[in-house]
């Protein structure tokens, strides 16, 4: 019993890793597949990674096997799923044609998700779970990989894209090195009951994303990007706000003296 109870555990230990080694097939296996002219198959699979990714860390929490060894290999097919791989297959898809610009962008794209994870991992600790600093790796990806996914799925070649294929990729590089706020939905509890309401809008998501997945995909992420430059606003709004409040009421405490 004491030799079957060490195996489960194992079994249980390994199972986030085996979700990590899964994410690192699918972005290689995207490369491999970009490589070979097939952009959609190359698309899916980092979307198939970003799934994954999402899932080894849920489970990791869920059965409580977080691991050093974990978050390091997991940080490292990160950067293979999602900073690699979009990178390479931008550049085979549209960015090719753009000579020096085209490496250059997805160079770019590539050492912000290499700065983005490793600012990530430093200070892991220290920040506030609720929120990303700078838009995520996976989301980055996914950005790319929905454009190739909607080119694709309406016939249109990478020359045409070049360009808004160009601006994206900066777009994405640049935002993951950003200082800006994105909601990570770290604070969802998945252990608690939620609302019925919850459920149905969940598979209302599901319907959605069936009808058209390329674009509703592309949608989704392209807001998520564009809402951390948003909250950034709001926020700046605030304290301009507060401040003039504040003056307004030092103003009126001087004119009642």
């Amino acid at each position: 019993m004491h030799f079957r109870g060490r195996i489960a555990r194992q079994g249980i230990y390994l199972l986030p890793n085996l979700l990590t080694t899964g994410a690192l097939f699918a972005g290689f296996y995207a490369i491999v597949q970009a490589m070979n002219g097939h952009y959609e198959h190359a698309a899916v699979g980092i979307f198939v990674a970003m799934v994954l990714d999402g899932l080894d860390g849920r489970v990791a929490r869920l059965t409580r096997t977080q691991s050093a060894f974990g978050a390091e290999y997991d940080s490292l097919s990160d950067m293979v799923a999602f900073g690699v791989a979009p990178a390479l297959v931008m550049y085979s898809f549209a960015l090719k044609a753009l000579g020096k610009l085209g490496w250059i962008a997805a160079f770019i794209y590539c050492a912000g998700a290499a700065l983005r994870l490793a600012r990530f991992n430093t200070l892991l600790d220290v920040q506030d779970k609720r929120w990303f600093q700078g838009l995520p790796s996976p989301s980055a990806a996914a950005l790319i990989a929905g454009l190739v996914w909607v080119a694709h799925d309406n016939r249109l070649t990478g020359e045409e894209l070049r360009w808004v294929a160009w601006a994206l990729t900066l777009f994405a590089g640049i935002t993951m090195v950003s200082n800006l706020r994105f909601y990570s939905g770290k604070d969802i509890n998945l252990r608690k009951s939620v609302p019925f309401i919850v459920v149905v809008l969940i598979a209302l998501a599901f319907v959605l994303i069936s009808l058209n997945p390329p674009i509703v995909l592309f949608a989704l992420f392209l807001a998520y990007a564009l809402s951390g430059y948003a909250v950034s606003l709001y926020l700046w709004r605030r304290s301009r706000m507060q401040k003039t409040a504040e003056k307004e009421r030092q103003k009126g405490l001087s004119t009642a003296d």
